[in-house]
């Protein structure tokens, strides 16, 4: 498969990690779709600078946890980029930090389904398009976990941690399922890296209050936790399934 023939989908991929993503796959040479879920000035920023620097790029809003919207998604890229060789499952969701005790059922199901759920759903897509069983020429999966999965987020997060714990579990599965029909599934666990998920947390200077406790001394970059993923995506690792590379600093 050559360059020409690659289709990235990075889902949440107007700010953070997810644009990071796109943008550097953009200069890679795929033609990239930017998944938003109300935020289309964002990914369209996105998109005009992938187009800017020469390359092709789309953006397709659709809410991950919603089935319909899945479907919608990967008939909007099939139709308009191509079918998708490589998939970053980068959209997630968290709340306010708080306790257990005070978290109701509707946040704890909102964030598994947003995190987890929507995960397997554009999984299944991407496999349908990538999988040799299904006339596809094969692919690859990138899974954002993250390092809350180890540290189980006590006092702030259990639940978002709980979903990426899912997420590991699934990466791992997923990884063997499909292993012998040209799919690579692996996952990246960033740690504490600036983006403006932590104010969706209610603390937007998170990263500058833990960093000390990171043994490198800082938090991460986007760019950072992107390099990583677009090395799992590429032939570079093109032997390794199943794995997960940690990008916390040391943490």
């Amino acid at each position: 498969m050559n360059m020409a023939d690659k289709v990235i989908l990075v889902t949440g991929g107007s700010r953070g990690i997810g644009a990071a993503t796109a943008l550097l796959a953009g200069q890679r040479g795929y033609a990239v779709a930017v998944n938003y879920v109300t935020n289309r000035a964002a990914a369209d920023a996105v998109v005009a600078q992938i187009q800017a620097a020469g390359g092709r790029a789309i953006a397709v809003g659709g809410d991950v946890a919603r089935e319909e919207d899945v479907l919608q998604l990967f008939a909007t890229v099939d139709g308009e980029l191509g079918r998708v060789t490589a998939l970053v499952n980068n959209a997630g969701v968290l709340d306010h930090q708080s306790r257990l005790e005070d978290m109701s059922a509707e946040r704890i199901n909102r964030v598994l389904i947003a995190n987890v759920t929507g995960s397997l759903l554009c999984a299944r897509e991407a496999v349908k398009r990538m999988s040799t069983r299904h006339g596809g020429q094969g692919g690859a999966i990138v899974n954002l976990s993250s390092m809350a999965a180890k540290l189980g987020g006590p006092g702030e997060y259990v639940d978002y941690a709980a979903s990426k714990g899912a997420i590991d579990a699934f990466t791992i599965g997923l990884a063997k399922e499909v292993a012998a029909e040209g799919i690579r599934v692996n996952a990246v666990r960033p740690g504490l890296i600036y983006t403006d998920i932590h104010a969706s947390g209610g603390e937007a200077g998170r990263v500058d209050r833990l960093k000390d406790a990171v043994p490198m001394k800082r938090g991460g970059s986007a760019a950072e936790v992107a390099n990583a993923i677009l090395w799992l995506l590429s032939e570079e690792a093109s032997y390794a399934t199943g794995t997960f590379i940690d990008v916390s600093g040391g943490r």
